[in-house]
Formats: structure tokens, sequence, C-alpha cells
């Protein structure tokens, strides 16, 4: 990577996301030991807290699910290697919501949203409907980080959070 700039890339924007994407690997390494903290016999359906994170951890299965169907229904929409990136880190953010609701002692009852598809007839369309759901899954998580009670699941908001933002930014510009 050259030292050069192009016309609209600042070094600020350049720092930050160097610094962003330092952050989301630090919790990425991190999470996979602290998916299962918690207590040993004080699960979602004995402890309030826990049992709270479980409902917000299936609402984010959901929106994990619901984006995963979309990317492999919209195989040929993206590019082939973008496609498949997206689609690799939505099976992985599934994977470890499923891992973060079990961690703290919670069911998985989180099911894929059914979307109509009629608003999705070309390459455009899939991608305001990608755009859209990006978009909603990065504000969920930044809304509930505050009411996120244990660690584990309040680290994988904040990481989700990032991999949303990050998508959106992955996404071509105008639908093209």
């Amino acid at each position: 990577m050259g030292s050069g700039s192009s016309a609209g890339d600042s070094g600020g924007e350049r720092g930050f996301g160097r610094a962003a994407a330092l952050i989301v690997l630090a919790v990425a390494a991190a999470l996979p030991a602290m998916v299962g903290c918690g207590g040993h016999g004080h699960g979602a359906e004995t402890d309030p807290e826990k049992g709270s994170d479980a409902a917000i951890l299936n609402t984010a299965l959901s929106r994990e699910l619901t984006l995963l169907d979309v990317y492999s229904r919209g195989r040929g929409q993206l590019r082939r290697p973008l496609g498949r990136r997206l689609r690799a880190e939505e099976g992985e953010y599934v994977d470890d919501v499923t891992k973060a609701i079990r961690g703290i002692g919670g069911e998985t009852e989180g099911e894929a949203e059914e979307l109509d598809p009629a608003g999705v007839k070309d390459r455009a369309g899939f991608l305001a409907l990608v755009a859209r759901l990006e978009t909603e899954a990065r504000e969920f998580y930044v809304g509930k980080a505050a009411q996120l009670n244990t660690a584990a699941p309040r680290t994988l908001d904040a990481w989700l959070a990032a991999g949303h933002g990050r998508h959106l930014g992955m996404l071509p510009p105008g639908g093209g």
C-alpha cells in the first residue's frame, strides 16, 4: 500500500479505519474465551439479567439469520469474493450469537425473518435491501449495548456493531 492519498482520502479516515480494524481483531480474538463465561447453575432461566440478555441475543440471532439468508439467496448480486466474505462473516455471527446464548444458559429461539422478494428485482434492489438490513443491525447493536447485563454479550454486541458498520463500508455505493 502506498503512502500517497487519493482525492477524498484523508489520513484521519485511514487512521480511524486501522484503529477500528484493530479493535475488531482484539475483540474477535478474546470472544471465544469470553462467550462461555458466567456462573454455573445461574443460567437464563433462573437469573433475570441473563434471561434479559438471552432475549436480546435471540433477537440478534433472528437478524443474523435473516442476513445470512439474504446473502445466501443473493449470491449472484455481488462480486464473488465480496459475496462469499459477507456470507461467511454472517455465518460466523450466527455461530457466535448462538454460542453466547448457550454460554449464559439460554435457549436459541431466533428465526430468520420472512422477507418479501417483490422489492428485489435487480442488483440495485438487492443492494438497497442489504444496506437497509445492515444499517438496522448496526443500529440495533448500538441501541442494545447499554441494556446488556453480562460481559460476554456486551463484548459480542460491540463486535457485531463494528462488523455491520464494516459491512456497510464494503457494499458498492449507489447500487452499482
